[in-house]
């Protein structure tokens, strides 16, 4: 797993290529839950 600094307000949070929430698609940070668990069903 790599953090990569950005600006401009994009969060992204990307696993092996594939884009699991996008701040810039949706305009809203995603919550921790769904990330871990977005990760974990991989």
């Amino acid at each position: 797993m790599e953090l990569i600094a950005s600006g401009g307000g994009v969060f992204e949070v990307v696993a092996e290529g594939e884009t699991l929430h996008s701040k810039k698609s949706t305009g809203e940070f995603p919550e921790p839950d769904a990330v871990i668990a977005a990760l974990k069903s991989r």
